[in-house]
């Protein structure tokens, strides 16, 4: 019996925790002060210096320092699964604004409506993901992909990325080094290509980004597949804008399916659909919940 009450001590740590994510404050998820340094910022473009070649564009909904760093390294690394809510919110908040100004003035005349909105999470290794017992990019992906449906903006996840070789861990490693070392690290699966063409836009997401070195191979990866896919003649003529750009994102359900949508509490709020709607088909960029503060200063042409 003993032991039966410590497992559900453990367990209820996970998915309860006893402090906040972000600063500890006893007996809450997060707290109103570390849930205002996550959500509180209009989403903005942001861009590691240097910029990887073919990073898309990538808009962050926060800050990496202090509460939001606490946060991001208690879901991942400690387990934090409470915390997978508000981080899919913040994330959605980032896709939202991303797929909107990416898309908006692309093309001329009136650009069709958006038929979806695909989130493409950045995999972890399976080594990391075996050794934390999850994988944080796709939880947090599949939890902004139901705030996104519950404010009406269809979009779903497809976990269609994945290693095809041993990468070193990036800890350590420099923004050239990373790049290296993740060169032609990713493919998409068998039958991804055919989904990742049908898709309206394509969002690569992620909770983090630094250096870009993973978004810019994960764009890469997501590009060949497509060209691939066109050249099959699949789907016929498809507008593919290879200039674009990508996001990131993840929740409960750990596989290629996706959550049922419905609206939260404390989430993005209603939006229009129309915000969403004037996407021109093709559009590739990223998101992701949290971008180092010198990212954000950086604003080149």
């Amino acid at each position: 019996m003993e032991s039966v009450r410590r497992w559900w001590h453990d367990l209820s740590g996970l998915v309860l925790p006893a402090e906040c994510g972000g600063c500890g404050t006893a007996r809450t998820v997060l707290c109103p002060e570390c849930r205002a340094a996550l959500h509180g910022s209009t989403p903005r473009r942001v861009r590691p210096d240097p910029e990887p070649p073919g990073l898309p564009a990538v808009h962050a909904a926060a800050r990496y320092a202090d509460e939001v760093r606490a946060v991001l390294l208690a879901h991942k690394e400690r387990g934090a699964l409470a915390l997978t809510r508000p981080l899919g919110a913040a994330l959605a908040g980032a896709v939202r604004v991303g797929v909107g100004e990416v898309g908006e003035g692309e093309g001329e005349g009136p650009p069709p409506r958006v038929q979806a909105v695909l989130l493409v999470p950045v995999p972890s290794a399976p080594r990391a993901t075996r050794s934390r017992g999850h994988d944080p990019a796709r939880r947090i992906a599949l939890a902004a992909a139901s705030e996104l449906r519950g404010a009406g903006v269809p979009a779903r996840v497809a976990a269609v990325l994945r290693q095809r070789r041993v990468v070193a861990d990036q800890a350590g490693l420099n923004s050239r080094q990373r790049l290296d070392n993740l060169v032609g690290a990713l493919a998409v699966v068998a039958g991804g290509g055919r989904l990742l063409l049908g898709a309206g836009a394509v969002v690569l997401v992620d909770d983090l980004v630094t250096t870009g070195a993973s978004l810019a191979e994960a764009a890469r990866a997501v590009r060949a597949a497509v060209a691939e896919e066109r050249a099959a003649g699949a789907f016929g003529r498809a507008r593919w804008e290879e200039g674009a750009t990508a996001v990131y994102a993840g929740a409960a359900r750990e596989g290629r399916g996706v959550r049922p949508s419905g609206a939260r509490k404390g989430g993005i709020g209603p939006v229009p659909v129309r915000q969403m709607g004037a996407v021109r088909a093709g559009v590739l960029c990223a998101a992701v919940v949290a971008a180092p503060p010198d990212a954000f200063e950086i604003n080149r042409n």
